[in-house]
């Protein structure tokens, strides 16, 4: 396909453009290298935008870019609002957006909605209140790791179980993935409202939509196997 003028092969208002996307799938870190520092940023992916646009993608798919200590490639989230300073600035994102939206280009970007990294400033805060504290609540805590006992371990070869003792807190937090990554406790009213924050300010950045990671398992209750649950999908909707 050849590379068309940004204002020929501009954006349509088709509120379906997802259903015949052709969709690229790319991890900013590992795209292209704008400054020989042996990591891929936004500046490198901005540079490259005409060789994607000349395959015949018509949607790219960006892997987690948000500060986080890396400890699973991306997906453990320190800030929900920020870019990660390998890959460059939110200035750097806004250049990219526009030329990306120039070319025709929608952007997905990819919200771990599930969990958290154990340095996002909501755990730590969490870590130090008291149990019947705001910010305690943010995550789920048990004084045994006896609850959920039917929920199954998703990474058996690295976690015995889905509790670990937090000597801070002296108490147990819950964690689908790695002990590195407790959940958020979407019962609490003020995490819903702030992860519905988090997608408005990416949707007033300019995305053209979100793929969210690890939604089956928002939820817990007793009894059940904690995935894919009706509160899930009623707070989905």
């Amino acid at each position: 396909m050849a590379r068309m003028p940004p204002d020929v092969f501009g954006l349509t208002d088709d509120p379906l453009w997802y259903k015949d996307a052709i969709i690229y799938e790319l991890h900013v870190r590992t795209f292209y290298d704008s400054d020989g520092d042996g990591v891929g940023d936004f500046p490198g992916l901005t540079q490259r935008l005409d060789y994607l646009q000349d395959l015949g993608v018509t949607a790219l798919w960006l892997l987690p870019f948000c500060p986080s200590p890396l400890k699973d490639d991306g997906y453990d989230t320190a800030d929900y609002t920020g870019i990660h300073a390998a890959y460059g600035t939110m200035r750097d994102f806004k250049a990219f957006l526009r030329e990306a939206h120039r070319r025709g280009l929608r952007v997905i970007i990819e919200l771990v909605l599930n969990h958290t990294s154990d340095q996002h400033p909501w755990f730590r805060r969490a870590r130090q209140a008291k149990p019947r504290n705001h910010w305690r609540k943010f995550y789920v805590w048990s004084d045994t790791p006896e609850k959920y006992r039917e929920a199954r371990i998703i990474f058996k070869d690295f976690e015995p179980s889905n509790w670990t003792w937090d000597p801070v807190a002296h108490a147990h937090y819950w964690h689908r993935f790695y002990a590195h990554q407790p959940d958020l406790n979407y019962d609490h009213p003020e995490v819903r409202r702030s992860m519905q924050r988090v997608v408005d300010f990416w949707l007033e950045r300019g995305v053209d939509g979100l793929r969210l990671d690890a939604v089956p398992y928002l939820y817990e209750r007793e009894g059940t196997s904690c995935e894919n649950l009706p509160e899930t999908h009623a707070f989905l909707k």
